[in-house]
């Protein structure tokens, strides 16, 4: 029988090496959001790809595929992301007005946070999400409170948020073709120059209101077709 072999202090040849698997990075569909956030605010939304972002976590794309779809929904996890500090106040029917000028800015303003992250929402049509939703319900509770009708409120909504979302995208075009290369903040300048260079005999309307068309100072556009779209809503409050 043979005999058993006694230790002989040697080191364990290769072969004989208790194998160890290399580490799994692990995270969650939090941490994709965060990254592709990241890359976003630092790189742009024309860097925010699968690789991109699974090279921000150490990883392959494949990997992300195990908490998100796809690009689409990379985007409307981002877009919930970031509207969640966007909050409505309980209804108050006697300021129905100024609560939803402030949720519309406060959507704006936080879009706008994000450099060129509104660019993003043509690529995914009509967003959803939990924060979209929470905020989509609370715009109506607003707008239902102060006596408007269930038509009303719906087309106000829509209509409110693509007015919101349409200016922070233009800002954000702005921003990019700045990065770029391309025309940027100065757009009022060339709006102005190209307008002034009309010939008066055919265009004498919008020649004899350069300054008037080219202006772009703060949030003074925004805030008059906020005003604008509020005023046209109260007009269909029903009689008292």
């Amino acid at each position: 029988m043979p005999q058993p072999t006694e230790p002989t202090g040697a080191p364990a040849l290769p072969w004989e090496r208790p194998r160890r698997s290399a580490p799994r990075r692990t995270f969650s569909r939090e941490a994709v959001v965060t990254a592709a956030l990241h890359v976003i605010d630092t790189e742009g939304v024309e860097a925010m790809t699968m690789r991109r972002v699974a090279q921000e976590l150490g990883t392959g794309p494949a990997s992300l595929y195990a908490h998100v779809s796809g690009r689409e929904e990379m985007i409307v996890l981002v877009l919930d992301r970031v509207l969640a500090d966007v909050t409505c106040p309980e209804p108050d029917p006697q300021r129905w007005r100024e609560q939803i000028k402030d949720v519309a800015r406060d959507g704006r303003r936080a879009l706008v946070a994000h450099g060129d992250l509104a660019r993003l929402l043509p690529e995914i049509g009509v967003p959803t999400g939990e924060s979209i939703t929470v905020h989509s319900e609370g715009m109506l509770a607003i707008l239902a409170a102060a006596g408007l009708p269930k038509q009303v409120c719906a087309y106000a909504v829509d209509a409110l948020s693509m007015y919101v979302t349409g200016i922070a995208a233009e800002e954000a075009s702005r921003a990019y073709r700045a990065r770029s290369g391309g025309p940027g903040p100065d757009t009022a300048a060339r709006v102005e120059d190209y307008i002034a260079a009309l010939p008066p005999d055919r265009f004498p309307m919008l020649t004899g209101m350069v300054a008037e068309l080219a202006r772009d100072v703060g949030d003074e556009r925004f805030e008059f077709g906020l005003d604008l779209m509020v005023t046209g809503l109260a007009a269909h409050l029903p009689a008292s």
